[in-house]
């Protein structure tokens, strides 16, 4: 009986350690571009909106959107509000948004930097070919209080030292603002495998959600490029955590529709608690 009680306690004391259910999501949605024959923006904008409206991330980190795919989003998914600026300042260029229902989450704080050496600048780092990003948010679930950061980012596809050091740069950032050590979520599509310098960098610091993962649903690869008759093996976006987070489930998420996919990426999706 006493044997029995004891289970039944500790039973107890581990769920009372974790949170409700956090369901976040990172998505290359493809820059709008019209030359892309059925590809283009206008022959997915709908399809990609309704493919997010049916998974209802709390959160969504949108990388190489443009400001008229977020505002596209806006306007077509009301209960979310986002953070972030384009690559090149303001509203121009390519964003790493952070996608948020608002009815949920409020932000205590937001900010976007520079993958660079001058990050608090407009400005392009190390051998990049483009100006590169990271926006992060600071939230507070209304209902729990409980606070969270999500960083959400998108490498360079050209530079190797800009992608080694970006990564060096991100963790440098999150131990400085982390002070209180909360969860944190690093997301976005760090054109980077597993076994590269620079993953291996931040997996010395925060884990992979697929390998934390209770459960893991779908492809190993991220990157599709449309090839709908190919396999997916190329995996270069991600979701990482801090020990603060428990990872449930974890999915790469390969819906298509007439042969094809709603972008050149599959967007990666977990349903997390985080520690109290």
């Amino acid at each position: 009986m006493k044997n029995r009680f004891f289970i039944f306690f500790l039973l107890f004391m581990q769920a009372t350690l974790y949170s409700q259910q956090l369901e976040l999501m990172t998505y290359n949605i493809k820059y709008a571009n019209e030359n892309d024959g059925e590809n283009s923006w206008s022959n997915r904008q709908d399809w990609i909106t309704d493919q997010i409206k049916f998974y209802e991330p709390d959160i969504l980190g949108v990388q190489e959107a443009v400001i008229m795919q977020i505002d596209h989003f806006s306007t077509n998914m009301p209960q979310y509000k986002y953070v972030g600026i384009g690559r090149e300042g303001e509203n121009k260029g390519e964003f790493s948004a952070i996608f948020y229902n608002k009815d949920k989450f409020e932000v205590l704080h937001n900010e976007t930097f520079w993958l660079s050496e001058t990050p608090s600048e407009i400005s392009k780092g190390w051998d990049a070919a483009f100006n590169r990003v990271c926006t992060y948010a600071l939230f507070q679930n209304m209902e729990t209080q409980e606070k969270f950061y999500v960083f959400n980012t998108h490498f360079d596809h050209v530079g190797k030292e800009a992608r080694v050091n970006s990564a060096r740069l991100i963790i440098r950032k999150i131990k400085e603002l982390n002070k209180e050590d909360l969860p944190v979520f690093l997301m976005g599509d760090f054109n980077l495998e597993p076994d590269s310098e620079g993953i291996q960098l931040l997996s010395g610091h925060l884990d992979k959600s697929r390998e934390k993962a209770e459960m893991s649903f779908g492809p190993v690869g991220t990157f599709n490029g449309y090839n709908f008759n190919e396999p997916v093996n190329r995996r270069i976006d991600y979701i990482f955590t801090n020990n603060k987070v428990k990872v449930k489930k974890y999915a790469v998420l390969t819906d298509s529709k007439e042969l094809r996919y709603p972008s050149d990426h599959f967007p990666v999706m977990i349903i997390a608690e985080l520690k109290k």
